[in-house]
Protein backbone atom coordinates (compact mmCIF):
# COMPACT_ATOMS: atom_id res chain seq x y z
CA UNK A 1 0.00 0.00 0.00
CA UNK A 2 1.44 3.14 -1.02
CA UNK A 3 2.60 5.54 1.57
CA UNK A 4 0.46 8.43 1.05
CA UNK A 5 -2.82 5.75 1.06
CA UNK A 6 -1.68 4.08 4.57
CA UNK A 7 -0.96 7.48 5.96
CA UNK A 8 -4.60 8.58 5.03
CA UNK A 9 -6.28 5.32 6.53
CA UNK A 10 -3.91 6.60 10.05
CA UNK A 11 -5.39 10.16 9.54
CA UNK A 12 -9.52 8.70 9.32
CA UNK A 13 -8.95 6.32 12.23
CA UNK A 14 -7.01 8.83 14.12
CA UNK A 15 -10.35 11.56 13.23
CA UNK A 16 -12.88 8.50 14.13
CA UNK A 17 -11.41 7.16 17.19
CA UNK A 18 -9.01 9.78 18.70
CA UNK A 19 -6.06 8.14 19.70
CA UNK A 20 -3.37 6.81 17.32
CA UNK A 21 -0.66 9.75 17.20
CA UNK A 22 1.94 7.60 18.35
CA UNK A 23 0.82 5.14 15.48
CA UNK A 24 1.07 8.01 12.84
CA UNK A 25 4.18 9.33 13.93
CA UNK A 26 5.87 6.04 13.92
CA UNK A 27 4.54 5.51 10.34
CA UNK A 28 5.98 8.52 9.16
CA UNK A 29 9.08 9.13 10.92
CA UNK A 30 11.84 8.20 7.60
CA UNK A 31 10.12 11.40 5.88
CA UNK A 32 9.85 13.77 8.79
CA UNK A 33 13.48 12.71 9.04
CA UNK A 34 14.18 13.83 5.56
CA UNK A 35 11.94 17.30 6.23
CA UNK A 36 14.05 18.37 9.02
CA UNK A 37 17.14 17.17 7.53
CA UNK A 38 16.06 19.82 4.71
CA UNK A 39 14.96 22.31 6.76
CA UNK A 40 18.06 21.85 8.89
CA UNK A 41 19.81 23.06 5.74
CA UNK A 42 17.88 26.32 5.97
CA UNK A 43 19.62 27.03 9.47
CA UNK A 44 23.13 27.25 9.16
CA UNK A 45 23.82 29.05 12.01
CA UNK A 46 21.50 25.87 14.11
CA UNK A 47 23.62 23.29 12.00
CA UNK A 48 26.30 24.31 13.35
CA UNK A 49 24.92 23.25 17.01
CA UNK A 50 22.38 20.62 16.19
CA UNK A 51 22.07 17.62 13.68
CA UNK A 52 19.20 16.57 12.39
CA UNK A 53 17.85 14.03 15.07
CA UNK A 54 18.40 16.47 17.72
CA UNK A 55 15.58 18.61 15.88
CA UNK A 56 13.81 15.94 14.90
CA UNK A 57 13.31 14.61 18.64
CA UNK A 58 11.97 17.76 20.02
CA UNK A 59 10.31 18.42 16.53
CA UNK A 60 8.14 14.91 16.94
CA UNK A 61 6.83 15.85 20.62
CA UNK A 62 5.99 19.38 19.70
CA UNK A 63 4.20 17.34 16.85
CA UNK A 64 2.26 15.05 18.95
CA UNK A 65 1.26 17.57 21.65
CA UNK A 66 -0.10 19.66 18.25
CA UNK A 67 -1.92 16.47 17.11
CA UNK A 68 -3.78 16.19 20.66
CA UNK A 69 -5.39 19.86 19.52
CA UNK A 70 -5.83 19.79 15.79
CA UNK A 71 -7.04 17.05 13.42
CA UNK A 72 -5.22 16.90 10.18
CA UNK A 73 -7.72 15.45 7.13
CA UNK A 74 -5.33 15.02 4.27
CA UNK A 75 -1.45 13.77 4.57
CA UNK A 76 -1.00 17.00 2.93
CA UNK A 77 -2.64 19.09 6.51
CA UNK A 78 -0.41 16.63 8.39
CA UNK A 79 2.80 17.63 6.62
CA UNK A 80 1.95 20.71 6.93
CA UNK A 81 1.72 20.86 10.53
CA UNK A 82 4.56 18.64 10.59
CA UNK A 83 6.68 21.28 9.26
CA UNK A 84 5.08 23.86 11.18
CA UNK A 85 6.39 22.19 14.09
CA UNK A 86 9.85 21.68 12.86
CA UNK A 87 10.14 25.55 11.93
CA UNK A 88 8.90 26.01 15.53
CA UNK A 89 11.53 23.91 16.81
CA UNK A 90 14.52 25.58 14.51
CA UNK A 91 13.43 28.78 15.46
CA UNK A 92 14.13 27.90 19.08
CA UNK A 93 17.39 26.47 18.56
CA UNK A 94 18.13 29.43 16.68
CA UNK A 95 17.33 31.58 19.45
CA UNK A 96 19.12 29.09 22.05
CA UNK A 97 22.28 28.85 19.93
CA UNK A 98 22.76 32.86 18.31
CA UNK A 99 20.77 34.84 20.96
CA UNK A 100 22.71 37.31 23.44
CA UNK A 101 23.85 34.23 25.86
CA UNK A 102 24.05 31.91 23.07
CA UNK A 103 27.00 29.21 22.67
CA UNK A 104 27.02 30.61 19.20
CA UNK A 105 27.72 34.92 19.90
CA UNK A 106 30.07 33.70 22.55
CA UNK A 107 32.04 31.35 20.23
CA UNK A 108 34.89 32.95 18.43
CA UNK A 109 35.05 31.33 15.21
CA UNK A 110 33.94 32.75 11.65
CA UNK A 111 30.34 31.76 12.86
CA UNK A 112 30.59 29.26 10.39
CA UNK A 113 30.59 31.66 7.38
CA UNK A 114 33.07 29.67 5.37
CA UNK A 115 30.44 27.16 5.60
CA UNK A 116 27.88 28.88 4.86
CA UNK A 117 29.61 31.02 1.75
CA UNK A 118 30.02 26.98 -0.07
CA UNK A 119 27.14 24.88 1.59
CA UNK A 120 24.29 27.29 0.81
CA UNK A 121 23.03 29.82 -0.96
CA UNK A 122 21.27 31.18 1.86
CA UNK A 123 21.92 34.33 3.66
CA UNK A 124 21.12 34.72 7.34
CA UNK A 125 19.82 38.32 8.51
CA UNK A 126 22.04 39.55 10.41
CA UNK A 127 20.06 40.04 13.91
CA UNK A 128 18.11 37.52 15.74
CA UNK A 129 15.17 39.69 15.57
CA UNK A 130 14.96 40.04 11.67
CA UNK A 131 15.19 36.27 11.73
CA UNK A 132 12.73 35.96 14.12
CA UNK A 133 10.22 38.38 12.21
CA UNK A 134 10.54 36.86 8.72
CA UNK A 135 9.13 32.93 10.08
CA UNK A 136 6.80 34.34 12.27
CA UNK A 137 6.41 36.48 8.70
CA UNK A 138 5.89 33.34 6.91
CA UNK A 139 3.58 31.63 9.81
CA UNK A 140 1.44 34.42 8.91
CA UNK A 141 1.00 33.83 5.16
CA UNK A 142 -2.67 32.44 4.29
CA UNK A 143 -2.24 28.91 4.17
CA UNK A 144 -2.31 28.07 0.65
CA UNK A 145 0.99 30.72 0.30
CA UNK A 146 2.75 28.65 3.41
CA UNK A 147 2.51 25.77 1.74
CA UNK A 148 4.23 26.71 -0.95
CA UNK A 149 7.14 28.52 1.13
CA UNK A 150 7.71 25.74 3.35
CA UNK A 151 8.14 23.24 -0.19
CA UNK A 152 9.56 25.05 -2.17
CA UNK A 153 11.78 27.64 0.45
CA UNK A 154 12.19 25.50 3.41
CA UNK A 155 12.35 21.55 2.14
CA UNK A 156 13.87 23.16 -1.34
CA UNK A 157 11.58 21.18 -3.71
CA UNK A 158 11.40 22.12 -7.14
CA UNK A 159 8.30 24.07 -8.67
CA UNK A 160 6.72 21.89 -10.83
CA UNK A 161 7.35 18.95 -7.98
CA UNK A 162 5.92 21.33 -5.54
CA UNK A 163 2.77 21.90 -7.81
CA UNK A 164 2.68 17.98 -7.93
CA UNK A 165 2.54 17.68 -4.13
CA UNK A 166 -0.08 19.98 -3.43
CA UNK A 167 -2.14 18.89 -6.36
CA UNK A 168 -2.31 22.51 -7.98
CA UNK A 169 -0.93 23.70 -11.48
CA UNK A 170 2.67 24.82 -12.61
CA UNK A 171 1.16 28.27 -13.01
CA UNK A 172 -0.84 28.30 -10.05
CA UNK A 173 2.30 27.60 -7.80
CA UNK A 174 4.04 30.15 -9.36
CA UNK A 175 1.06 32.80 -8.87
CA UNK A 176 0.75 31.92 -5.18
CA UNK A 177 4.58 31.25 -4.85
CA UNK A 178 5.24 35.27 -5.82
CA UNK A 179 2.23 36.56 -3.90
CA UNK A 180 4.13 35.04 -0.94
CA UNK A 181 7.47 37.05 -1.66
CA UNK A 182 5.09 40.12 -2.16
CA UNK A 183 4.20 39.68 1.27
CA UNK A 184 7.27 39.21 2.73
CA UNK A 185 9.02 41.67 0.76
CA UNK A 186 10.12 44.05 3.53
CA UNK A 187 11.66 41.04 5.65
CA UNK A 188 13.64 39.38 2.44
CA UNK A 189 16.28 41.96 1.96
CA UNK A 190 18.52 39.82 3.78
CA UNK A 191 17.82 36.55 2.11
CA UNK A 192 18.70 34.56 -1.10
CA UNK A 193 14.50 33.61 -1.54
CA UNK A 194 14.75 32.12 -4.89
CA UNK A 195 14.25 28.60 -5.53
CA UNK A 196 13.56 28.69 -9.49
Amino acid sequence: MPHTTELQNWLDLSNAEGELRAEIIEHTLDRLRVLASKMLGRFPRVRRWAETDDVLQDSIIRLHRALAEVRPESPRQFYGLAATQIRRELIDLARKHDGPEGIGKNHHTDDGKAVRQTATKSVEPESMEAWEAFHNQVDSLPADQREVVELVWYDGMKQPAAADVLGISLATLKRRWQAARLTLFETLKDFDFTNE
